[in-house]
């Protein structure tokens, strides 16, 4: 089933880098920022691109024809706990832009994604339910679902919602859950995800920031030496034989995660746990550069964890690349919103009698 899309609020493309896989024709997409609408033209020129302010391009939006699925993900820095969590900024607002092409566009189906603190906190249940209530008046039936990415193939702790509205259908939770029970699989380490990119300092994975990471004279200690603040600045130490923890879009300098390469590629003990462990035996911490085994994770091995395709282009200045890959949908999860939203289009026997099965137990 060949579904044409529209995505608005692209970024990237992690979002549609998920649905062309599974079979989607994204016809046109719209993004504000410069660099990752070149980003995302280089790596998908048969899309249409449309570069701006949503609110200044409406009409190109709306003169689409035969749109059967509307993606994306606005704005989400106002809800995000990792911001400052003001109702009144402007950016919350761009979700009702959404919604606006949504309702002149008409889609089978149309797909929101965004923080978790959306779906989580009563904060914002004002807003998760006029999204749902507006859905309604316009003929579709949306539900909100918080995902795993590491549920999906993605090395990494990050946790969405994603609106999924359905035109004409009547869906619940439980059916959507239903469905992403059967598309689960279960991610690989940190450590795979690198080692298949490649050495870093190549020409095949290049070293892209210099910042140093120097020890924290007053260091925050907790349980686990990946967690509180061995180093100065926000990046903290990939556990490779894990999951990563969310890849924040501050990424670039001194908030760029930190990867031991001996422990990577020498199978060495993580130089942290040994630090770890001698600080909080007594020892004292001195302020003074760390070994230059620690070096700061690369445009190359962020994108790998966030499931971009190995031969996915980022362009723009570095800080730039690290902001559009740390704000992007992880691919491997888009994937399996891209299949479960193909299945309630069609009619899937397996899905179907999963549903039954759901029925009698209810």
């Amino acid at each position: 089933m060949n579904l044409r899309t529209v995505s608005l609020f692209t970024g990237a493309g992690g979002l549609d880098t998920g649905f062309d896989n599974m079979g989607y024709e994204i016809i046109k997409a719209n993004e504000f920022d410069k660099n990752a609408a070149q980003t995302y033209t280089i790596n998908h020129p048969e899309t249409k691109m449309i570069v701006g302010d949503i609110t200044k391009h409406l009409s190109d939006l709306y003169n689409t024809k035969d749109v059967d699925v509307v993606i994306g993900g606005p704005p989400c820095q106002g809800f995000s706990v990792a911001g400052k969590m003001d109702e009144n900024d402007p950016r919350n607002k761009m979700v009702w832009e959404y919604l606006k092409v949504v309702d002149k566009l008409k889609p089978k189906a149309f797909v929101i994604e965004n923080v978790k603190a959306l779906y989580s906190l009563k904060k914002w249940s004002p807003i998760r339910e006029k999204i749902i209530t507006d859905a309604s008046k316009m003929g579709y039936t949306c539900v909100p679902i918080l995902l795993t990415a590491t549920d999906f193939d993605v090395p990494q702790k990050r946790q969405r919602v994603f609106f999924i509205g359905v035109k004409d259908k009547c869906i619940s939770e439980d059916e959507l859950r239903v469905a992403f029970d059967q598309v689960k699989e279960t991610a690989s380490s940190v450590r795979n995800i690198l080692l298949a990119v490649g050495k870093a300092g190549t020409d095949k994975n290049p070293i892209n920031s210099l910042a140093k990471i120097t020890f924290a004279s007053n260091p925050i200690l907790r349980k686990s030496p990946y967690s509180g603040m061995l180093f100065n600045g926000a990046g903290r130490p990939i556990n490779l034989d894990e999951y990563s923890n969310t890849l924040p879009a501050s990424m670039g300098g001194n908030k760029t995660p930190i990867i031991d390469d001996e422990a990577l590629y020498d199978n060495k003990e993580n130089f942290v746990v040994g630090y770890h462990r001698k600080i909080v035996e007594g020892e004292k911490a001195a302020f003074k550069e760390a070994p230059k085994r620690l070096r700061r994770l690369t445009i190359k091995e962020a994108a790998a964890i966030q499931t971009f395709p190995i031969d996915y282009k980022f362009t723009g200045p570095m800080s730039s690349q690290y902001k559009q890959i740390g704000n992007a949908v992880p691919v491997k999860l888009a994937e399996a919103v891209a299949k479960v939203v193909k299945r309630l289009l069609s009619d899937d026997s397996l899905y179907k009698e999963q549903l039954k099965q759901l029925e009698l137990f209810a």
